[in-house]
């Protein structure tokens, strides 16, 4: 990509950046900074400008970029169920504090530069529960907490995004185990609750949530944030294939080691026995399975679950798809970038 201060000039940049931080209009200066779609050079170029045109000090330039940074900058909160979890990190590719850089002669230190991390990562112990209403209420506090900034909701946990941005209510909640009672005893009890719902005796998870709850979840479909749904797609041998070699890679990571460590500190802990990645390995630190079958068995639900993943968001949330292109991933970002911009003019 080339930079953008190869071919425009740095003084424009700078005053028509702090033009635009002087007008507050946070929709010129969205427009403005993806123009090029290139914002840390743009960032580059103009804390350079402050340092040797305008002569601040260290400390003015972070005032001046923290007023911008804070005020436009997108936030992201994750939309993960186990990047919510403390201690997955093979299984989930965890980033660092998401930074914008500046030049290295320019000395600021992070802390000086602010936290500019995702939300919602690794709040939750593995021997914790979390509901979908427990995030919903998280997630919420930090959309109110920056209602007038750009929010990127990253993640394929389909629920907690309509949980987050729909009005989902959920009611109150008992805290009964049923640790006494067998899964068909389980099933009679809901089968006596709602002789028409749609659960199988042999999902205790599910039959439990569905006796603990007084009532359902209402005004589902009714959406209370302004959002646009961007979902990257390729084709289906592709990504069945790129499933597959993420989980080699998970395992020369660690995966097994991470798996051993985790289950010997919760080893009750339902997550774990949840969740793919952990429940196969689980299962052959037990002895109930060779190694070989515990990882063509992750593959394999690991396939099973995006094809869920894409049944549910296409009818479930009104999804833009882009196919994505990985031999030049810029060229799927400009595109999505365009219509984001376009929906923004609308």
């Amino acid at each position: 990509m080339v930079k953008l201060y190869s071919f425009v000039n740095e003084k424009k940049i700078a005053n028509k950046i702090n033009e635009l931080i002087e007008e507050g209009n946070t929709r010129n200066i969205r427009k403005y900074m993806m123009k090029d779609n290139n914002i840390k050079n743009m960032l580059s170029v103009y804390v350079k400008y402050l340092k040797n045109e305008e002569k601040l000090n260290k400390n003015q330039i972070r005032d001046k970029l923290d007023d911008f940074m804070i005020k436009y900058y997108p936030k992201f909160v994750m939309a993960d169920w186990d990047s919510i979890l403390e201690s997955i990190v093979v299984k989930y590719t965890k980033p660092h504090k998401r930074e914008y850089k500046i030049p290295k002669n320019i000395e600021i230190t992070k802390e000086e530069m602010g936290d500019r991390k995702h939300f919602l990562f690794d709040i939750v112990s593995p021997n914790e529960d979390y509901s979908v209403s427990d995030y919903q209420n998280d997630a919420r506090n930090i959309l109110n907490k920056y209602k007038d900034k750009n929010i990127v909701i990253v993640g394929g946990t389909g629920l907690y995004i309509k949980a987050l941005l729909y009005d989902y209510k959920f009611e109150k909640m008992h805290k009964n185990n049923y640790d006494d009672l067998t899964n068909d005893e389980l099933f009679a009890l809901a089968n006596k609750k709602d002789p028409n719902h749609n659960l199988h005796k042999n999902n205790r998870v599910r039959l439990i949530n569905f006796l603990n709850r007084e009532n359902n979840e209402t005004n589902k479909d009714i959406s209370i944030y302004d959002a646009i749904f961007i979902g990257l797609t390729c084709d289906r041998d592709v990504l069945y294939d790129r499933c597959n070699k993420r989980v080699d890679k998970m395992l020369e990571n660690g995966l097994l080691n991470e798996v051993k460590t985790l289950y010997s500190k919760y080893p009750e802990s339902n997550i774990l026995k949840r969740a793919i990645g952990y429940k196969e390995i689980i299962k052959y630190l037990n002895g109930e399975i060779q190694l070989n079958e515990a990882i063509e068995l992750i593959k394999k639900n690991t396939r099973h679950y995006v094809k869920r993943q894409y049944t549910w968001f296409n009818n479930q949330l009104p999804v833009n798809w882009f196919n994505t292109v990985f031999e030049d991933f810029s060229k799927t970002e400009n595109e999505v970038i365009n219509f984001i911009q376009t929906k923004n003019k609308d």
